[in-house]
């Protein structure tokens, strides 16, 4: 009888895409997923469908696009009514467990009104197990440390990033201030090392749920990590001359550069030290999926765990003058993608360059356990892929995402740019060659990426470029159309009883 098939699922969260030596990034190293990738298949054109956390990691685990779940900022409630992954592999006997963070709001209809997941997005997804949850609150690693004799901060929170004592390098001191917390026993490697202790004892097939915070906020790293990097040797910056330059693109990114969340400092060597350490995050993140491996291997399951590695989003880190996960720019939505399947020796060290997209992985996470898709799922499977070594002819020839910005608790953006609540939204499609942005109530964008990779020259209303802008809305509404909300679409009630026929979107 074949053993079932366990699933080890890795998040980490803010990767950007391009940060991987195995892309050719200029600085950053990641040996062992470049070793991942080698012995699996790497989608070198992978991308989120929204941002922020919360409505990304809905479109992870549910398959569904932000239009659908409709879980559009860090706080939204999740419709209880959604299934997602972990709900659906239960059906066919898998433990489903959490190491991290789901980022969920859940949906209060289905709380008791003293409930503490009314007071947080950072609530279970429904169906999984969390054995060591960690969101803002460290939980169980403070726990862990202060068992360890290591100092905590009065508040919490602050654990992520409890630096040394004294000047950072931006005031002089010769590398960034390092996280008091050695690398052994830091946040990831004690993740890592739940982890393990899981799938040591594991009985029955499991999917592992790895959700680890790196290389995300605060930007503080252990040694050597903090110091790995030198800050005055890195890229720079995808940007227009100044922030006010930038801002004259579009009303909504001039109204974006105000806000003080999400402005670059204006401090170059505070804005190096941020990249020197998310580079060392990353490299660090790298070296702990290194252990993983290297210990199922030892413990001979390797050749039974299907590998996910991926993001919930990617990082501005100054390109655009921004930093953090915002509007309609790669950097915020390409993210890395890697999945090894034991099973497919024909095809390893592939890449695909074909569009994929976050919600494909809640069919393929299934698909590979052979637990059915739900019908209404937004999302293509990617098994045809890791068995093929290409994506299906028919398969999409665009990327999609969605951008959010309403605040329910802050209206600044409504009265900045004259639009109501529900008109803070845009919607994004790019291809290959051109990027089309659509705002609800705003002035449409549109980018030529052969001639301006960087995004800075709006030719929405070039009339050379307006049959391309009225093809790119036509295959924007398209796209809406195709994927509204279809959870009963399929079925109809006859004499004979209820008929299902479910489509390729």
């Amino acid at each position: 009888m074949t053993k079932p098939l366990n699933v080890l699922f890795i998040t980490a969260d803010q990767w950007r895409g391009d940060c991987l030596s195995a892309l050719d990034h200029p600085v950053v190293k990641t040996p062992n997923l470049d070793a991942l990738a080698q012995d699996g298949m790497m989608f070198t054109r992978h991308y989120a469908t929204a941002v922020p956390c919360a409505p990304s990691r809905a479109s992870l685990h549910t398959g569904l696009y932000l239009q659908n779940h409709r879980a559009c900022t860090n706080g939204t409630p999740l419709d209880a009514r959604h299934t997602n992954w972990a709900l659906e592999a239960e059906k066919v006997g898998y433990d489903r467990v959490l190491i991290g963070y789901t980022d969920t709001a859940n949906d209060p209809r289905e709380l008791q009104d003293d409930s503490p997941w009314l007071r947080t997005y950072e609530g279970p997804l429904p169906g999984i197990r969390p054995i060591a949850m960690m969101g803002t609150w460290p939980g169980p690693w403070a726990d862990y440390l202060k068992d360890k004799g290591y100092p905590l901060p009065d508040d919490l929170r602050q654990t992520f990033g409890l630096r040394d004592e004294g000047p950072d390098y931006e005031h002089g001191r010769a590398t960034p201030k390092p996280l008091v917390y050695p690398a052994d026993d830091n946040d990831t490697a004690y993740q890592v090392d739940r982890c393990m202790e899981y799938m040591h004892a594991a009985e029955d097939p499991f999917i592992m749920h790895l959700s680890l915070l790196r290389p995300h906020p605060p930007w503080v790293a252990s040694e050597p990590y903090a110091s790995m990097y030198d800050p005055e040797s890195l890229p720079g910056y995808i940007r227009a001359a100044t922030p006010e330059e930038e801002g004259a693109i579009h009303p909504w990114l001039e109204h974006q550069l105000e806000h003080r969340h999400y402005l670059a400092p204006d401090n170059d060597k505070k804005q190096r030290r941020m990249k020197a350490v998310y580079y060392g995050l990353m490299t660090e993140v790298d070296h702990q999926i290194g252990r993983l491996i290297a210990f199922l291997k030892e413990s001979d399951q390797y050749e039974n765990t299907l590998i996910i590695f991926t993001s919930d989003h990617g990082e501005q880190m100054g390109d655009h003058w921004l930093i953090g996960k915002t509007g309609y720019f790669d950097g915020s939505y390409h993210i890395p993608l890697i999945i090894r399947d034991p099973r497919a020796n024909d095809t390893r060290g592939t890449r695909i360059d074909a569009f994929t997209e976050n919600v494909d992985i809640m069919p393929t996470l299934l698909s590979s356990i052979g637990a059915p898709v739900p019908p209404h799922c937004d999302g293509r499977s990617l098994v045809p892929a890791l068995e093929s070594g290409s994506v299906p002819r028919d398969w999409r020839t665009e990327a999609h995402w969605e951008f959010d910005f309403r605040d329910p608790a802050d209206d600044k953006a409504e009265q900045r740019l004259g639009i109501t609540l529900h008109q803070c939204t845009m919607n994004v499609i790019r291809s290959e060659k051109y990027k089309y942005v659509h705002f609800t109530n705003l002035p449409p964008l549109f980018f030529d990426l052969e001639k301006d990779q960087q995004e800075l020259v709006n030719r929405a209303t070039d009339p050379d470029y307006l049959p391309l802008v009225l093809e790119f809305a036509q295959k924007m509404l398209s796209w809406r159309m195709a994927h509204d909300e279809a959870t009963l679409t399929h079925v109809t009630l006859t004499d004979d009883g209820p008929v299902e026929r479910a489509s390729q979107r």
